[in-house]
Parts: C-alpha cells; sequence; structure tokens
C-alpha cells in the first residue's frame, strides 16, 4: 500500500488501514522535510509564535507506516503498478493519491522578495517575523485564507489592507446578501477593504492597484485560492477534471485499477446533492480516509457522500458551514446579521441542504444532522431564531 501526500488525507488514510485490519505494509511518502503535520494551526497559532508547529500526534512507527519524507513525486505508470519519485520507482500493489492543493500564484510575483503564500509550515515560519516586526502588510484576496490572515496580522499589530477584484469578501464562495454583512468585519478589526482592486503590479514598498494608486506594502500575503496539486499527473492516463482534479467515483476510486483518490485533490460524484463535489476543506480530508481504507480492504466497502463542513476563524468571530447550497429553493436567516450571532439556511423543497452559522454552533451542530436525515421543515419555526433548528421539523 502507498499512500502519496502526507496531509490530512494521506495521514488519515494511512492510520485507517491500519485501525480497520490491513496487515501489509504501507508507505507513506511526502515532499516536504517536515513530520506530518495539520494546516489549520498555521493561520492562527503557529503564524503568530503560539506554537513551533502543528505535527500529528500519530506514533507511525507503532502503526508499521513507513515514512519517506522530502520525497516528489513525479508520474504514475498505473499498467505497471509503478510510483516515480525523484529517488526512483516506487511499486505499489494499491495506491492513494492525497497530494492536496496547492496556492494559485499571483501572476508576475514569482521570485519577487516580500511576497509570500501561506499554505506550508515554511511559509508560516517565514511570515511569523513579518508579523512580529508589525509591517504595512497587504493582502490580495478576500477569501477564507485571507480573512484568516488579516485576523492575525491584526492580532499581532501590523496595518492591513485587503484588496478583493470582486465587490465583496468570499465572492466565490457565497451569495451576495449573505457575504455583504461580512465586509464590515474588516473595519471593526482595524483593517482596510477595498473591493473591486486589482492589483498591477508589485513594487519595494508598495503594491500598485489597476486604478493607479499605491498601497504601502512591506509585505505582501497572497490568498486568491487553490487548485489540486496534480500536475505531476499529466500523462498518466488517469481521468482529471476541469479544475484539475483527480476525477474519482463514489467509492472515491480513479480511472486507473487499483488507484484511489481523497482529500482536495479529487472530485467526488454527490448523491445527496446531484453533481460532482470538489471540496477543498479540512474535514473532507478527514472522513474520506475511512471509505478509501474501507473500499480497499473490501470488508465493508461504502459510498462516499458526506455533508460537506468547514469552519473559519476571523476577526473574532467562528464561522461554520455545512452543505451544498447552490440547489436551495428557498433561503432563511436566523437572527439579525449586523449582530454578533446568525445563521442562514438554505431549503430544498422544504428541506435543509446547508447552512451557514456565525457564533451558532447550535445552529450547525442541529442543521448538520437535519442535512443528512433529510428531514422535512416548518418554515416559520426555522426562521425563529429564538428556538432550536431541531424544533422546526414538520
Amino acid at each position: 500500500m502507498v499512500v502519496v501526500g502526507a496531509g490530512m488525507a494521506g495521514v488519515q488514510t494511512a492510520v485507517a488501514l491500519r485501525e480497520q485490519g490491513f496487515t501489509g505494509t504501507v508507505t507513506l511518502i511526502g515532499a516536504e522535510p517536515h513530520q506530518p503535520y495539520d494546516r489549520p494551526p498555521l493561520s492562527k497559532a503557529v503564524l503568530l509564535g503560539k506554537a513551533e508547529g502543528s505535527a500529528f500526534d500519530v506514533d507511525f512507527e507503532a502503526l508499521g507506516i513507513e515514512l519517506q519524507l522530502g520525497r516528489e513525486v513525479l508520474g504514475v505508470r498505473s499498467d505497471a503498478h509503478l510510483l516515480d519519485t525523484v529517488d526512483g520507482p516506487v511499486p505499489y500493489d494499491v495506491l492513494v493519491l492525497a497530494t492536496g492543493a496547492e496556492p494559485i500564484r499571483l501572476p508576475g510575483t514569482e521570485g519577487v522578495p516580500g511576497v509570500h503564500l501561506l499554505r506550508t509550515l515554511d511559509d508560516a515560519e517565514r511570515l511569523r517575523p513579518v508579523l512580529a516586526r508589525q509591517h504595512d502588510i497587504v493582502v490580495v484576496g478576500a477569501g477564507w485564507i485571507g480573512a484568516e490572515f488579516a485576523t492575525a496580522a491584526r492580532e499581532a499589530g501590523c496595518a492591513v489592507t485587503v484588496v478583493e477584484a470582486a465587490d465583496r469578501p468570499l465572492a466565490g464562495a457565497l451569495p451576495a446578501d449573505v457575504a455583504a454583512p461580512m465586509t464590515s468585519w474588516y473595519e471593526d478589526a482595524g483593517a482596510v477593504l477595498r473591493t473591486h482592486a486589482r492589483v498591477a503590479g508589485i513594487e519595494p514598498g508598495s503594491v500598485v492597484l489597476d486604478d493607479g494608486s499605491r498601497l504601502p506594502a512591506d509585505a505582501v500575503v497572497v490568498g486568491i485560492g487553490a487548485r489540486p496539486a496534480t500536475s505531476w499527473l499529466t500523462g498518466s492516463g488517469i481521468d482529471l477534471g476541469a479544475h484539475g482534479e483527480v476525477v474519482a467515483d463514489d467509492r472515491l476510486r480513479t480511472s486507473a485499477p487499483d488507484v484511489y483518490a481523497v482529500g482536495d485533490c479529487a472530485s467526488f460524484p454527490s448523491g445527496r446533492y446531484g453533481e460532482r463535489l470538489l471540496v477543498h476543506h479540512w474535514d473532507n480530508a478527514l472522513q474520506g480516509p475511512r471509505t478509501v481504507a474501507a473500499n480497499i480492504i473490501g470488508e465493508t466497502p461504502g459510498i462516499y457522500d458526506p455533508v460537506p463542513y468547514f469552519w473559519s476563524e476571523q476577526f473574532g468571530r467562528f464561522v461554520q458551514y455545512a452543505g451544498h447550497h447552490t440547489s436551495a429553493d428557498t433561503v432563511l436567516w436566523r437572527g439579525d446579521p449586523s449582530g454578533p450571532a446568525w445563521t442562514v439556511c438554505w431549503l430544498r423543497e422544504r428541506r435543509l441542504v446547508a447552512l451557514l452559522a456565525v457564533g451558532r454552533p447550535r445552529d450547525l451542530a442541529q442543521g448538520r444532522r437535519l442535512i443528512e436525515a433529510g428531514t422535512e421543515l416548518d418554515p416559520e419555526l426555522l426562521g425563529d431564531p429564538a428556538k432550536p433548528l431541531k424544533a422546526a421539523v414538520a
């Protein structure tokens, strides 16, 4: 058994194989030299110097999992059951692709001093002294990672300007009316948010926008999205989708025999939502490996059709989302979006398909169960923030 990628999805796949009784050899290959680590703390505790790292609490030796770290993969020869690496080919009986996603770079900034990404432990360690010196920082992109980094930078005492090409934060993730209340969060935290703003160039000490204005910038952090880390699979014969992701089936099998894919690098068909989903979030990398392991071992094979879930901590707020809202026919609000706690519910035919909870973790927990159950709800009761979500069951 060979697992490529030593992030959450890869580590959890290796662990799940052992937990479910696999007794053969398990090899976990990672491109980074570091002991496998969790990513969410990078934009929080590690970045702010409150933690030195975020290594997984896994005893790989005790589990009989062989780690091969600092080993870059180059390709797959599925007909020969060989994984090509910089250190030579690795044979496999079954291969699991768990290489995750990589951040999209701002064009023209490759190698420019003072321009940073935040994806790896090395990225966080390079940025930590920047925050400690309380520099002027420009963040490009008001998505999830941009907001989280801006939050940490403000906590560190930096002057922060966030530039976003769209008309609002989280434009690619949430409808306009849902994202609109989040605009004020930046100002409340002392950060400047510039929407309809595109970067024309980066010069020493400043960022130049397409309207000619200049923003002071000792450092620039780019957070404009991520793409599946699958370029190394070009020519392998393994089917890739429109976003470059590995196209997996409902059991997370790829188009190649004995090759599975899990986590940020793979999409899967959702029977629940009637479309193929590509989910770049931690919970997907945690849940998918259990299905992969079960299907490899074959004793209790299962279909992968989760309710997607993620969370974000930004500007003193705990934001949680569950489900997938694009097919909804009704939107209901619970609470005042100008206040500290509120929830948005998306329904289809009176059944909850997604919700966004700001400072209302109980709504999220109950709503996630209601989505999984497909229970019909009473919209009037659902819209009353004084009543628990579960009380809306029709």
